[in-house]
């Protein structure tokens, strides 16, 4: 429970934070808690994350602003691992480094500014630029569907009871639902503009479509980067790319590495028969 202090000071920022929106940011604090807070950071232009849709949170503690939050990022981003505590100087990772001065919009800004570097620390991973661009595209999707458990429009895709901190995997998007109605209802629309599978993230075929065009975050849906993303948890689809991408060369031409060892084999069965003949 919020001290007086931490109540006040917060009710103030939220205040501060509407009325002046730093770019790229919008947070609010959960109805039921208000240590509780809910940001989207929107990928800033000419970046790897452009125009994707990353949601997070940031849990105050009671003591605030003596004592700084706890930060983590739920949408896969291919930056950092989903729902997991953030080390930053502007988190609870280093309470020492915090500034009783600096206030939500300075922490969601030093986020954003850390997101959009290649620092590595505690809850960072590394990723190609393809492979945060697919992220991105899929970002939209991901939070409205629970990473395709949305079980009421997906039939046989169901929520799991797996938590996350106080993030459920698979909720079929009900915890983005509740804190961001009216995002969600754009990402339907959007999803639905675009023929997007909800359960898969996949791009569906439009039969009567003489000529494919969709929007540029759809178009990277249809992208299948190379390279790895360890560590990413939760990251649905960024699992199946991430195994196409890591199949051996030799795997990938089996048929060709097959049909020379028997064309060998012949070459040398027949080099054989005539020796000895």
């Amino acid at each position: 429970m919020a001290t007086k202090a931490a109540h006040k000071r917060l009710a103030r920022e939220y205040q501060n934070i509407q009325k002046n929106p730093p770019p790229y940011i919008v947070a609010h604090p959960s109805e039921s808690n208000i240590l509780e807070w809910h940001y989207i950071l929107t990928g800033p232009a000419k970046t790897p994350y452009e125009n994707g849709q990353y949601w997070g949170t940031l849990i105050f503690p009671p003591e605030y602003p003596f004592a700084p939050p706890a930060i983590r990022m739920h949408t896969p981003s291919g930056r950092f691992q989903p729902s997991t505590r953030l080390c930053l100087s502007i988190s609870d990772f280093h309470p020492k480094s915090f500034n009783p001065a600096w206030e939500v919009s300075t922490i969601l800004i030093g986020l954003l500014s850390f997101m959009t570097s290649e620092e590595m620390t505690t809850g960072s991973v590394s990723a190609s630029e393809t492979e945060r661009r697919v992220f991105a595209a899929r970002s939209r999707w991901w939070n409205s569907t629970g990473g395709g458990s949305h079980s009421n429009i997906a039939p046989g895709v169901h929520a799991t009871t797996k938590g996350i901190n106080n993030i459920k995997a698979g909720d079929g998007g009900l915890k983005f639902r509740t804190e961001w109605p009216e995002l969600d209802q754009e990402n339907w629309k959007w999803m639905k503009d675009n023929r997007i599978d909800v359960s898969t993230g996949q791009i569906t075929p439009d039969p009567n479509a003489t000529v494919a065009t969709c929007s540029p975050e759809a178009t990277a849906l249809r992208r299948r980067p190379t390279g790895s993303v360890p560590r990413l948890g939760v990251v649905m689809e960024g699992g199946q790319v991430a195994r196409e991408a890591g199949q051996s060369w030799i795997l990938r031409h089996k048929i060709w590495l097959g049909l020379g060892l028997i064309f060998g084999y012949a070459l040398i069965t027949r080099l054989i028969a005539d020796i000895q003949g």
